[in-house]
Order: C-alpha cells, then structure tokens, then sequence
C-alpha cells in the first residue's frame, strides 16, 4: 500500500459546515461529498490546507480564521490501494462567495447534525465532528 498525505479543512459559517461533491473528473471518491481536501505537496499541512481552499473554493486565507488544527490520523483504503494520512483542519469562513473548481459539481452549507444525509467519503464525519467538539464552532440545530 502507497501512503498519501492529505489535508482535509472543513469551513464553517453561520453554525453550517460547507460540503463539496466530488466530480467525476478527480480520481478518487467520485460523487461522494467532502471537505476540502488535497495532497500535501512539499509544504507543511497549514500552507496545503490554505492552498486547497485557494485552489477548489476561491477563497483567500484572509477571508478565513483558523479554528483549530486536528490530531492526523491514517485510515486505510483498500479499494485504492492506499493510506490516506489525513491533515484536518477547521476554519472560520468570513467570506461572502464560494467559486468550486472542476473538482467539485456542487456544494452546500449543512448542519452537521445532517451529515449522515449525504454520502459521505470515508471517516469524515468523525473528522468533522473530532474538530468541533473542543473548539468554539456553534452549530445550529
């Protein structure tokens, strides 16, 4: 198996977590919803997570305040023969506009209360729920 490090960033606003869809055109978890996630490409975990919102949202890091930094952990995936070493991170979202790239056909801002209404990629609503748990995030019900 091939190990992957990855950042997974979850941005909140008004109580509600923003979910994308993965497009067919990305190579893994087509279809299924996520956060914003990518490959950490010779930068530390901090600079690839501001870099992916960057790159698959629109939004610049002064439109974000940082929440909290999770503990990585590895899940294993057989299917695509790899370890994902997961990066979370969670964010404040002070921005008006989300622009999604061609990784993504759609996104919505959800209570994370709802997560189990959607398909989800692998471990992300515990990542999620692991990140607010101690931070200062209210949801709304």
């Amino acid at each position: 198996m091939k190990k992957k490090d990855i950042v997974t960033s979850f941005l909140f606003k008004d109580g509600k977590v923003l979910l994308l869809k993965r497009s067919d055109k990305v190579g893994t978890f087509r279809g299924k919803w996520a956060g914003v996630s990518g490959f950490i490409e010779g930068e530390n975990s901090l600079e690839a997570a501001l870099r992916e919102i960057k790159e698959e949202t629109g939004v610049d890091s002064k439109c974000l305040e940082l929440l909290k930094i999770g503990i990585p952990f590895d899940v294993k995936d057989t299917i695509n023969d790899t370890i994902w070493s997961i990066n979370p991170f969670l964010f404040l979202f002070k921005g008006e506009e989300i622009k999604i790239d061609w990784e993504h056909d759609s996104f919505e801002w959800i209570c994370p209360k709802d997560i189990d209404n959607y398909e989800i990629v692998t471990n992300l609503k515990k990542t999620l729920f692991d990140l607010i748990e101690n931070s200062d995030v209210e949801q709304n019900d």
